[in-house]
C-alpha cells in the first residue's frame, strides 16, 4: 500500500504530512522564576535530592485531599447530570497542561506553572460559582467568603497530613502565585483591610508581597485558566444542547473563522469531532496569540529576573487587545446562551436552597457536625462556628451536599 492510503471501501486517504523538525526546548529565560532562589517555605524543610521545590509543591498539591475532591465539584452542571462534563478536577488539569505548555514556550519554570494551575481552584465550593455566591452571602456578617481566600485556606490550614504542620508548606511563589494570579491585591486605593481575612491573617506571618504583580509563571497560569474555561465550555454548552453550532457561529466570529478552517480541511465531518478540533484549534489560536503578545512585551521590558517582572507595574504575560475582544464576544455568548439559560438557572436556583439551609441549619446547631469539625466552634451562631461552618460545606463535592442536606432534611433517610 502506498504511503498515504488508507484501507478500506470508501475509506478517505490519509493526509501526507512532512515531518516536523526535531523539537527543541526553549532556554531558560532570565526573568524565569529560579528553583534554586526560592524564598522557601514558612516552616523549614530539608531540601529533595530528586526535585526541585517546584516539582515538590505540585506532587503535594496532587496528593491532597481537596485536590481529589475536585473531581465532584462541577464548573457550571451539577455532577449527577452527565459523566462528560468538565468538573474542577478535569478543569485544573487542563488549565495546568495549558499552563505548562505555555511557560515552557516562553522560558519560564514550567513545574511552578504547572502547580499553580492545579491549585488555582481548590478553594472552590460545591455547584460552582453558585455556591461561592450563597456562602458569601451566608458569611456576610462573619467577614465573608471568597473562593481565592479559601483556597489560601485550604493550603495553609485545613489541608492537615504533616506532623510539624498545617497545611502543605507551599513554598512563597507557589502561595504567592495563587493569592495575586490576577493581580496585585493592594492598589487603586485599596488596602490590606479590605482583604478576605484569610489572607490578612496568613500575610501578617509570611508577607505575599500583595502591592506588586505576581511572577510570570503565575501570570501564565491566570490566562491558562481563561483559555481552558473559555473554550471548554463551548464544548460541554454544545454538548449539553444549551445552543447549536450554528447559533456560535453565527454570534461569535472568530469561531466562525476557526470553525471555516475546520470545514475547508475535513468537509462533511462528523459533529462530534468537528467540535472537537474547533475547540482543539481554538486553544491553539488563544495559546499563539498569549506567547506571541507576552514575548513582545517581553521584549520591551527586558526584565532581567522574576523580581523585575513583579515590579513592571503592569502585566507583562497577557493577551493581545484583539484577542480581548474577542473574549469579550464569546463571555457575552456563553453568559447569555450557557450560564443563565433555563435549565442552569434550575439547577442553580437548587443549589441556592441546599447550601442556604445546610448553612443556617448547622450554625443554629452545630452539635449536628462531625464530631472534627466541632472542634474550635463558639456555640450557635458565633463567628469561630460560622467559620467552620463554611469550611465544611465550602469543602464538599455537589453530589455530598446533596446526600447531607437529604440526612439532616428528609424524614425518609
Amino acid at each position: 500500500m502506498a504511503e498515504g492510503q488508507t484501507s478500506g471501501s470508501g475509506a478517505r486517504p490519509a493526509k501526507a504530512f512532512k515531518p516536523a523538525a526535531a523539537y527543541q526546548r526553549p532556554p531558560r529565560a532570565l526573568f524565569a522564576t529560579d528553583p534554586a532562589r526560592s524564598r522557601g517555605r514558612l516552616h523549614p524543610e530539608p531540601e529533595s535530592r530528586t526535585r526541585t521545590p517546584y516539582e515538590r509543591d505540585r506532587d503535594r498539591i496532587v496528593h491532597a485531599s481537596a485536590f481529589r475532591r475536585l473531581k465532584g465539584k462541577t464548573q457550571v452542571f451539577v455532577a449527577h447530570e452527565g459523566d462528560h462534563y468538565r468538573t474542577r478536577l478535569t478543569h485544573s488539569l487542563e488549565v495546568a497542561q495549558i499552563a505548562r505548555s505555555v511557560a515552557r514556550r516562553l522560558g519560564l519554570d514550567d513545574d511552578l506553572a504547572e502547580a499553580l494551575g492545579l491549585a488555582h481552584d481548590l478553594g472552590h465550593p460545591p455547584f460552582g460559582h453558585t455556591g461561592e455566591d450563597v456562602l458569601d452571602l451566608c458569611m456576610h456578617e462573619y467577614e465573608g467568603f471568597d473562593h481565592n481566600a479559601q483556597t489560601l485556606r485550604v493550603l495553609t490550614k485545613l489541608e492537615r497530613k504533616y506532623p510539624a504542620f498545617d497545611g502543605l508548606n507551599l513554598t512563597w511563589e507557589t502561595l504567592e502565585g495563587v493569592v495575586k494570579h490576577n493581580g496585585p491585591l493592594i492598589r487603586f486605593g485599596a488596602k490590606l483591610a479590605d482583604l478576605p481575612i484569610a489572607i490578612q491573617e496568613y500575610v501578617a506571618i509570611h508577607d505575599l508581597e500583595l502591592d506588586t504583580w505576581p511572577g510570570p509563571e503565575a501570570q501564565v497560569a491566570a490566562h491558562a485558566d481563561d483559555i481552558a474555561y473559555n473554550n471548554h465550555d463551548i464544548d460541554d454548552g454544545l454538548r449539553a444542547g444549551l445552543f447549536t453550532l450554528r447559533e456560535l457561529r453565527d454570534e461569535v466570529p472568530m469561531a466562525a473563522r476557526v470553525m471555516a478552517t475546520v470545514d475547508q480541511d475535513y468537509p462533511k465531518l462528523e459533529h462530534p469531532r468537528a467540535v472537537a478540533e474547533l475547540v482543539r484549534r481554538l486553544i491553539g489560536v488563544w495559546v499563539d496569540d498569549l506567547v506571541q503578545e507576552s514575548n513582545n512585551r517581553l521584549a520591551q521590558a527586558k526584565p532581567k529576573s522574576a523580581e523585575d517582572v513583579r515590579a513592571a507595574g503592569k502585566p507583562l504575560i497577557r493577551f493581545s487587545d484583539a484577542m480581548n475582544d474577542h473574549q469579550a464576544v464569546l463571555r457575552r455568548f456563553l453568559m447569555q446562551r450557557m450560564y443563565r439559560h433555563w435549565k442552569v438557572n434550575r439547577s442553580r436556583s437548587h443549589a441556592k436552597r441546599i447550601l442556604r439551609q445546610l448553612f443556617d441549619l448547622l450554625l443554629s446547631e452545630p452539635e449536628l457536625l462531625p464530631p472534627d469539625w466541632q472542634n474550635g466552634s463558639d456555640g450557635p451562631s458565633g463567628k469561630k462556628t460560622a467559620r467552620r461552618v463554611c469550611d465544611y460545606i465550602a469543602g464538599m463535592t455537589d453530589d455530598f451536599a446533596i446526600d447531607e442536606h437529604r440526612r439532616l432534611f428528609s424524614l425518609d433517610r
